[in-house]
C-alpha cells in the first residue's frame, strides 16, 4: 500500500531542491517563478497557464494567478543562467569522455493560429504537410546509465521574427552551444538534415567527433578520385555482420561496410564511410571522424551511436504529446520560447530522477503509481510522468510552502540605527 501523502512530499521535495540548483542566482521572484512552473507542468501535464494556476492551489482568484504568470512568463530573463546551471547538473550524470550528443531539429504546429507573434509557413513533421508554426532546434545527450535522453538546448525560431537569418544560423548557434559547454571528445549524431559543408565545417575546425548520415547525391574523394557516395558503397557489400535492434524492439540482421573516403569541400581531412545493409532496399549511409584500428568495431560503433539517435526522436514525441506542447496558447514569441525552455526543464527533471533514483524505493513506488497495462518499456518518461501526475494531483496543497522563506539580513539599516539611539540605546 503506498502511502500517497508521504511519497507526494518526497517530490515535491525533490523538485525544490532541482529548482533551487538550477536556479540558482536569480532575483527572489524568478526563482519562485521556476518552482511554481514546473511544478504546475508537472502536476496537470498541459501548459496552459489555466492548469498550472490550478495546480498552484494558491488562496487568491485564479485569474490573478494566471495574470502573474503571464507578466513573469513574457519578461523572464534568466535563460543563461538557468542553463548554465542546469547544463552543470547533466553533466554530472554522463561520462563526458563518450557521451553521445543527438541534435535534431522538430516544429510546433499552429494551424488554427492568426493572432501569434511571427507565425510562418513550416512542414509539419506528423503530417507531412504546410502548416503554419514555429521551427525548433534542440539537443539531448544521453546519460550514462539507461541511455535516456538529457535536454540541453533547446531553441523555437520563425521565419517571419525580426533578426532572423536562416535555420543553419539557429543550427550552428545549437552546435557552437554544445562545443561551448561539452567536451568534444562527445560524439554528435545528426540526421541528414546536417549533411552540408557548414556543419562539416564547424566539426572539422573543432576536432569534434561526430556521426551524420549523408545523402544519395553527395560526392566524396574515394582512392584519388571523386565519385558519388552510393557508387562507393555500392563497391562494397558488406564484410561484417552484426546484429541490432530497431526503435520496436525487433531484431535486424545487418551487413556492414567501412571505406576509407575523404569530403571534397575538405580534402585533406580523413573520414570513413560506414554501409549498413539491412535497414531498408538501399544502404544507410554513415559518414564519421571516429577512429580505431579494428574496422569491424568502428562499424559497430558508428552504426550503434546513429541508431540512439531515435532517442530524441522518442523526446520529442513524450513533450508533445504529454504537455500537449502545440497547444500552447501564450501569444508573444518570448512567452513562446520561455514556455518551451519550462517544458524542457520538466523534462529533464523526470530524466535525471529516473538516472539519479534507479534502484530506489522512490522509482519503485513511482513505477508502481503509474499502473502501467503492460511491463515498462525502456524509455520509462511516459511512466513517470503520469506517475508524478497522479501523486501531486492528490494534495491539497500546491508548491507554495516549499519555497524558501525570505531571510532577512543582520545588518542594521539607519533607520533601525537612530531609532535606537534616540530611545538611549545607542552609544554616546
Amino acid at each position: 500500500m503506498i502511502n500517497y501523502n508521504r511519497l507526494g512530499y518526497e517530490i515535491k521535495r525533490d523538485l525544490a531542491n532541482f529548482s533551487s540548483k538550477v536556479s540558482k542566482g536569480l532575483k527572489r521572484p524568478q526563482e519562485k517563478f521556476l518552482l511554481q512552473m514546473l511544478y504546475g507542468i508537472l502536476e496537470g501535464n498541459k501548459l496552459h497557464l489555466s492548469e498550472i494556476g490550478r495546480s498552484l492551489k494558491e488562496n487568491i482568484s485564479l485569474k490573478k494567478t494566471i495574470d502573474r504568470l503571464s507578466r513573469n512568463l513574457n519578461s523572464f530573463k534568466g535563460r543563461e543562467a538557468v542553463m548554465d546551471n542546469y547544463i552543470a547538473f547533466v553533466k554530472q550524470n554522463i561520462k563526458e569522455d563518450y557521451a553521445v550528443i543527438i541534435v535534431d531539429g522538430s516544429d510546433i504546429a499552429k494551424p488554427a493560429a492568426e493572432k501569434m507573434e511571427a507565425l510562418s509557413d513550416i512542414r509539419d513533421g506528423s503530417t507531412g504537410e504546410m502548416a503554419r508554426g514555429y521551427l525548433t532546434v534542440e539537443a539531448a545527450v544521453l546519460s550514462k546509465e539507461g541511455k535516456m535522453p538529457l535536454p540541453v538546448y533547446e531553441r523555437v525560431f520563425s521565419a517571419k521574427e525580426a533578426g532572423f537569418i536562416s535555420e543553419t544560423h539557429e543550427n550552428l548557434c545549437c552546435l557552437g552551444f554544445l562545443s561551448e559547454n561539452f567536451s568534444r571528445k562527445c560524439v554528435r549524431a545528426l540526421d541528414r538534415g546536417y549533411d552540408a559543408n557548414d556543419y562539416f565545417r564547424h566539426f572539422l575546425k573543432r576536432g569534434e567527433r561526430f556521426v551524420i548520415r549523408v545523402k544519395k547525391n553527395r560526392s566524396v574523394i574515394h582512392n584519388g578520385r571523386t565519385c558519388n557516395i552510393m557508387d562507393v558503397a555500392g563497391k562494397y557489400k558488406g564484410n561484417y555482420r552484426m546484429d541490432f535492434e530497431d526503435r520496436h524492439g525487433k531484431k535486424v540482421a545487418c551487413k556492414m561496410s567501412c571505406i576509407p573516403v575523404r569530403l571534397c569541400g575538405f580534402p585533406e581531412k580523413e573520414l570513413v564511410l560506414v554501409a549498413v545493409y539491412g535497414f531498408g532496399a538501399e544502404p544507410m549511409l554513415l559518414l564519421s571522424n571516429l577512429r580505431m584500428q579494428e574496422k569491424k568495431q568502428l562499424c559497430h560503433i558508428v552504426a550503434k551511436v546513429y541508431l540512439m539517435r531515435w532517442r530524441i526522436e522518442e523526446y520529442f514525441r513524450f513533450k508533445k504529446q504529454q504537455f500537449e506542447l502545440e497547444d500552447l496558447r501564450v501569444m508573444s514569441l518570448q512567452s513562446i520560447r520561455n514556455m518551451n525552455l519550462m517544458a524542457m526543464l520538466a523534462v529533464g527533471y523526470i530524466g535525471i530522477t529516473s538516472v539519479v533514483k534507479k534502484n530506489t524505493i522512490f522509482l519503485t513506488e513511482l513505477k508502481e503509481c503509474s499502473k502501467r497495462i503492460y511491463e515498462i518499456p525502456k524509455f520509462i518518461f511516459y511512466a513517470l510522468g503520469y506517475a508524478i501526475e497522479r501523486v501531486l494531483s492528490k494534495g491539497y496543497t500546491g508548491i507554495g510552502s516549499y519555497i524558501p522563506p525570505k531571510v532577512k539580513s543582520q545588518q542594521m539599516t539607519l533607520f533601525e540605527y537612530f531609532s535606537l539611539a534616540d530611545s538611549g540605546g545607542g552609544t554616546s
